[in-house]
């Protein structure tokens, strides 16, 4: 078992008047993290699946009196997919308001419904936490620093997901199933999805484009739709955790970009398989960029496993001089540059010019470790 590290901050959350929500893609763990939790208190806890109808009935615009019923005296209610149950977000209100000696526990596959329908009737009333697939952080609790080290390459290019690094005899075909359609599958539901083609061409074109700023004009007329429909898009593939952005840092000059965006994968492996590369990092030509987006990642999951609120950017001016980049935390800013092999340094004397308080570090495969976590 891997523990994960976000276990600790969701049961500091617990029996404090408010109900527990985990966010996150699917088959990222989401269940096996709250059985973790629920084996703490055995008999005094209710789980309920949601895939199963006759629990999306029994949760479905239901009284307090229905809840207290089916709570049945536990302490603790767990409730799995819960964004798949209609009016989810009242049904949560009633727990916290009318059981408050009943701690409430729910997950959801992606924030589109859930987070939607939940978001007045919980206001003040909930804890959210995301979960990712696991970190390098996560792993050395079963791997040593050198046996991670070895590991890079392969998880550079498999990923992180729970069942890839659990399963690497079958690592590929996995990784090719769950690059389908079943990752965004809350995104293909969505209302307003009407081309899914549309959506895995525009995942591919993301794909490719990593470590590079990316121009919703271009896709636009790449994928022959509107800019909003690429806005749009973009947006939902955020709240399934597929993707994430990165927006340009500006303060001072006025050569910095200012409205351009980078996007990356919150796992390379996904990314990978969308464009159906799994070769290893010596028969690459995007070995650079894999591994920009494969740190950045690491960072954020670093970030977000730690309860930490940062800012975060990238830096580049019109003529090209660039910052990978960029935390700001508690007023302090620091800025990276990713480079996959070791060696010579130089900051863009820009940078240094107009922020010259701000340091610079390199991470490279050798240096990558206090960056993602690695003590």
């Amino acid at each position: 078992m891997i523990k994960r590290h976000i276990q600790s901050r969701v049961e500091n959350a617990l029996f404090k008047g408010k109900a527990v929500i985990l966010y996150g893609a699917r088959q990222v763990g989401k269940t096996t993290l709250i059985k973790e939790i629920e084996n703490n208190y055995k008999r005094d806890s209710l789980y309920l699946n949601c895939d199963e109808p006759d629990v999306r009935a029994a949760l479905t615009d239901v009284t307090s009196t229905g809840l207290k019923q089916l709570a049945g005296g536990k302490r603790m209610v767990f409730i799995d997919e819960a964004q798949r149950v209609k009016n989810i977000g009242i049904t949560l209100k009633l727990f916290v308001d009318q059981l408050p000696g009943v701690q409430v526990v729910s997950t959801g596959s992606s924030s589109l419904d859930l987070s939607n329908e939940i978001a007045e009737p919980l206001t003040g009333r909930a804890y959210e936490f995301h979960l990712f697939p696991f970190s390098l952080a996560e792993l050395q609790s079963v791997y040593s620093p050198v046996e991670l080290k070895r590991m890079i390459e392969s998880r550079m290019v498999l990923g992180m997901y729970p069942d890839i690094v659990l399963q690497p005899g079958e690592a590929p075909a996995l990784l090719r199933s769950l690059s389908a359609s079943y990752l965004y599958k809350d995104v293909l539901q969505y209302q307003d999805i009407r081309r899914p083609e549309l959506l895995e061409k525009l995942l591919r074109a993301l794909a490719l484009q990593i470590g590079r700023e990316v121009s919703y004009n271009e896709l636009s007329n790449l994928l022959d739709v509107s800019k909003k429909t690429i806005e749009n898009y973009i947006q939902l593939l955020e709240k399934a955790f597929v993707v994430f952005r990165l927006r340009p840092f500006s303060r001072n000059l006025r050569t910095e970009l200012k409205k351009m965006r980078k996007i990356y994968f919150y796992d390379t492996g996904i990314r990978n398989a969308l464009i159906n590369n799994l070769n290893g990092v010596e028969l690459r030509q995007d070995t650079g960029q894999l591994w920009e987006n494969f740190m950045i990642s690491e960072r954020m999951k670093l970030q977000n496993n730690r309860g930490r609120v940062v800012n975060t950017w990238f830096w580049r001016t019109h003529r090209q001089a660039e910052v990978d980049y960029l935390e700001e935390a508690d007023g302090a800013l620091q800025a990276f540059e990713f480079k996959w092999k070791p060696g010579k340094r130089r900051v863009p004397k820009p940078f240094r010019d107009a922020y010259p308080d701000c340091g610079v570090e390199f991470i490279d495969r050798d240096t990558y470790g206090s960056f993602t976590g690695i003590t």
